[in-house]
């Protein structure tokens, strides 16, 4: 069975970074699609990025580019996010999810598994 453990989380000022983790479990992650998701109060799920964990390619949400990167770590089975110059609007629950297929969709009906979230808070 497939789980998705998000750390990283936490409450920092504009400008600042944080590095949010993705432990995953369970399977052989080589032929896998990893992406993140995140949702504020009141708003719907938001792509976030992508990754595909066989060949490292990564697709990212147009207003992401730039300040956010996704990469994996294969010896250790994690999936990370590095969030630069954060923003009070990229406050919200941060979900990392996979999917069988090699997906790196922006769409979240193409995932399968998903992890509990992590909070991201960017105090102004």
């Amino acid at each position: 069975q497939v789980q998705l453990v998000e750390s990283g989380g936490g409450v920092v000022q504009a400008g600042g970074s944080l590095r949010l983790s993705c432990a995953a479990s369970g399977r052989t992650f080589s032929s896998y699609g990893m992406g993140w998701f995140r949702q504020a109060p009141g708003k719907e799920r938001e792509f976030v990025a992508a990754i595909r964990w066989r060949d490292g390619v990564t697709h990212y949400a147009d207003s992401m580019k730039g300040r956010f990167t996704i990469s994996r770590d294969n010896a250790k089975n994690t999936v990370y996010m590095q969030m630069n110059s954060l923003r009070p609007e990229d406050t919200a629950v941060y979900y990392c999810a996979a999917n069988s297929q090699s997906f790196i969709a922006a769409t979240g009906r193409s995932y399968d598994y998903w992890g509990q979230g992590t909070q991201v808070t960017v105090s102004s």
